[in-house]
């Protein structure tokens, strides 16, 4: 007789708009369907004007459209909910009969400096998940002290498109100078900005023939804008004046212009001073360029990089000549982000079935249990 086919799990990402979860499936991996959160007229009413929080953060959202997916997988951007509300959504999504998958990609969050509140938040749904993921063994080891879950380790996937994963880097002519650069973005909460900066331009003073660009986004130098640090601002202005940094102001790079960005660096100094781990990291392992970073989090058991004291300049310099001697083993080659995808979908969908299944069965089971109180044979 054949064998017959599972349906395929149907499965709602929170959020669905990110490479890290577009690169969590695979064609070759069938058995599972990704739904949206926004495919009626009414989710879809903003017009596409920006980001804004999935509406699958909201209780009372999931049990009016449970119909929608067998698993709902939280990622990460509930740092502006309650531990209540998160309580209420976990309790939803069991209450109709659905599985709660959680990837804790940080235990501690970058975007904040406190980590109490967002703790807090971990601690209903670390507990409350029917499964947990986790892309390090060093993060599910945190996760078995704090919560005692055994959460599943999957690495993270590709984040460069798979046609532009180890493609050759640029060649430095002689004479020309190699690039190390340091984005600061929106000076997220978790940057060491003005220290290692002050480091960092005494390292690559010590290098012959390294040019140190810093990158900014140009609403940081706003005085109005909330993360506006004059100091840094200053220094950054008074440096680049000096020659001993080329600084470029400009606006949010797209997908393609960031890689373009990244093919320019002959090494990145990622300045964390807290984290777990790094989409970043990712992207510069799929485009073939060293990472330089501090002893932060698990980013070392992520990828291959440079490991060294951020703000002592000698460490510093250093590790940056290791890494422009191509010491970091740092490059992805497309067969190995090929293969890896493969078994990360497959992962994927081994622990949906699991955690849809159990789930199904616990609702079934207090189903019968209601019925057997009413007065009525389970």
């Amino acid at each position: 007789m054949p064998v017959p086919i599972a349906p395929p799990v149907s499965v709602l990402h929170v959020p669905g708009d990110h490479d890290y979860v577009a690169h969590l499936g695979d064609e070759r991996v069938t058995g599972v369907e990704v739904v949206s959160d926004r495919s009626d007229a009414a989710d879809e009413g903003d017009g596409g004007g920006g980001w804004r929080p999935s509406p699958a953060l909201d209780a009372a959202w999931v049990a009016a459209h449970a119909d929608r997916f067998d698993v709902l997988h939280l990622h990460f951007g509930f740092e502006g909910r309650t531990p209540e509300q998160l309580r209420e959504l976990v309790a939803a999504v069991h209450d109709a009969g659905r599985a709660l998958v959680l990837t804790v990609h940080d235990l501690q969050n970058p975007h904040l400096t406190d980590q109490t509140g967002y703790l807090a938040l971990l601690d209903v749904l670390v507990p409350g998940a029917d499964e947990v993921v986790t892309l390090t063994p060093g993060a599910a080891a945190e996760i078995a002290q704090r919560w005692g879950r055994d959460a599943v380790v999957v690495p993270h996937p590709h984040i460069a498109p798979l046609d532009e994963v180890g493609l050759p880097r640029p060649v430095r002519g002689p004479g020309q100078e190699r690039v190390v650069g340091l984005h600061l973005k929106g000076l997220r909460a978790n940057l060491v900005a003005l220290p290692v900066l002050r480091s960092l331009a005494e390292a690559v003073g010590r290098l012959p023939g390294v040019l140190l660009r810093v990158d900014v986004h140009d609403e940081a130098l706003d005085p109005a804008f909330p993360r506006h640090d004059a100091e840094l601002v200053a220094w950054l202005r008074g440096a680049d004046r000096d020659g001993a940094l080329d600084l470029r102001v400009h606006g949010r790079f797209d997908d393609a212009e960031l890689r373009a960005y990244l093919r320019e660096l002959d090494a990145s100094v990622l300045a964390y001073g807290h984290g777990t781990h790094s989409g970043w990291l990712e992207l510069c392992h799929d485009l073939g360029v060293p990472v330089v970073a501090g002893r932060v989090g698990h980013l070392a058991e992520q990828q291959a990089l440079v490991e060294v004291d951020l703000l002592d300049p000698a460490a510093l310099a250093d590790g940056l000549e290791r890494a422009l001697a191509g010491c970091s083993g740092a490059a992805a080659s497309a067969e190995e982000r090929r293969a890896q995808r493969h078994d990360v979908a497959l992962a994927h969908r081994e622990l949906y079935r699991r955690a849809a299944e159990r789930a199904a069965a616990q609702a079934a089971g207090r189903a019968a249990g209601r019925a057997g109180a009413d007065g009525v044979p389970a």
